[in-house]
């Protein structure tokens, strides 16, 4: 897999110019072998060479290497058998400029080093990776429509075959006419006014498990320290948690509103290690919720026999916490994995028509995972 990350400079452009320029010069390099990669000093094969060796044509490899239906089996297996005895790879470069694709695809992500965005990155670049797909990645920094836009525009003019929109910042419409017919899929919540096909994970299902789990252990309310209004996750979570405890008849605290950062957990923690009516507390992610357990130990406060705390997210740290954390499992891979597969059955129907896919949602639902920071409340919180 390829990956080549764009950049806010004014050597954006040369990034598509590159990858075009590149693609041509390797077609007019491979022009008299097909779709062989050339013959240099190393003597590396070509379709002649895998022709030659499987007694076929060199149009009948290229059918073979293009997976065409048109071949009997007989003399696909003898096509096969050639190119792995000679090592044969076909070129990329001068295949994309036969079929009319890059085999490229664009992900746009928000700017940021946050555990959540950066593991479903890397999930989409698995995935591309294994769907033979090479990768270009524009970040938004700050995640307004403008800067998304500019974004877009970066990875449409790099001459990818369409994108894949990560967790994106922004609730402003953005102008889909950037995209100029290119097929897209987010990974995620699709922005308001945004009408793209999506994969998303059940953002509301993980939070109703953490309250449940809560209540049903015995807690009389539960308070919420959420991530950031701006996020849709972090609003999706907020607004199950309220959800949750309405249904239940319980009653309702003030959301802490942090940054997704341990700082933050730990300064809003304070205030809520404080209150001696706090004993459980669902929190937007698990960052936060470290920095919560480090201010609950500090005010004295027991995790679980005084405190319970669920997180979100399940990073890789959190079953290894001096008290390991409960928590909603997202799988970040499994997301990808799906928003991939939408993408290429997109590329390979042409779907440009975005609004016979606008409805398209592919649901993964996340999963409570019950460690040691719940438990039932002291008998006064009861």
């Amino acid at each position: 897999m390829t990956r080549v990350t764009t950049q806010s400079t004014d050597g954006e452009d040369a990034v598509g110019d590159s990858l075009r320029d590149s693609v041509r010069d390797s077609a007019r390099a491979v022009s008299a072998s097909g779709l062989g990669a050339p013959i240099g000093s190393g003597a590396r094969p070509v379709m002649t060479d895998v022709a030659q060796r499987a007694g076929v044509s060199q149009k009948t490899v290229s059918r073979v290497v293009r997976g065409e239906a048109n071949v009997s089996d007989a003399v696909r297996e003898r096509v096969n058998a050639a190119i792995a005895e000679l090592g044969f790879r076909p070129n990329a470069a001068a295949r994309a400029l036969v079929s009319k694709r890059s085999n490229a695809v664009g992900i746009l992500t928000p700017a940021t080093a946050l555990y959540g965005p950066s593991a479903e990155l890397l999930g989409l670049e698995r995935a591309a990776g294994r769907a033979g797909l090479a990768v270009l990645i524009a970040s938004a920094e700050g995640g307004d429509a403008q800067t998304v836009t500019a974004a877009i525009r970066r990875l449409v003019d790099s001459g990818v075959d369409g994108l894949l929109m990560g967790s994106l910042l922004t609730s402003e419409g953005v102008d889909e006419t950037e995209l100029h017919g290119k097929p897209a899929v987010v990974v995620g919540d699709p922005p308001e006014g945004m009408h793209l096909p999506a994969a998303v994970t059940d953002q509301k299902a993980g939070a109703r498990a953490a309250i449940e789990h809560l209540l049903t252990l015995g807690h009389r309310t539960v308070h919420h320290l959420a991530g950031p209004a701006a996020w849709h996750s972090a609003a999706a979570r907020t607004e199950a948690w309220q959800q949750a405890l309405r249904a239940a008849g319980r009653p309702l605290t003030t959301p802490a509103m942090g940054d997704w950062t341990s700082r933050s957990g730990y300064e809003l923690g304070r205030r809520l290690a404080a209150d001696p009516d706090v004993t459980a507390v669902f929190v937007g992610n698990d960052q936060m919720a470290i920095g919560l357990l480090r201010a609950l130990t500090e005010a004295g406060r027991r995790v679980p026999e005084d405190v319970s705390v669920v997180g979100f997210d399940d990073i890789p740290d959190a079953e290894y916490l001096p008290v390991p954390l409960t928590t909603v499992k997202q799988d970040f891979q499994e997301l990808a994995d799906r928003a991939v597969e939408m993408f290429t059955s997109l590329v390979d129907e042409g779907a440009t028509n975005h609004a016979d896919h606008h409805d398209d949602r592919l649901i993964v639902t996340p999963e409570l995972v019950v460690r040691r920071s719940t438990a039932p409340p002291p008998a006064s919180g009861r």
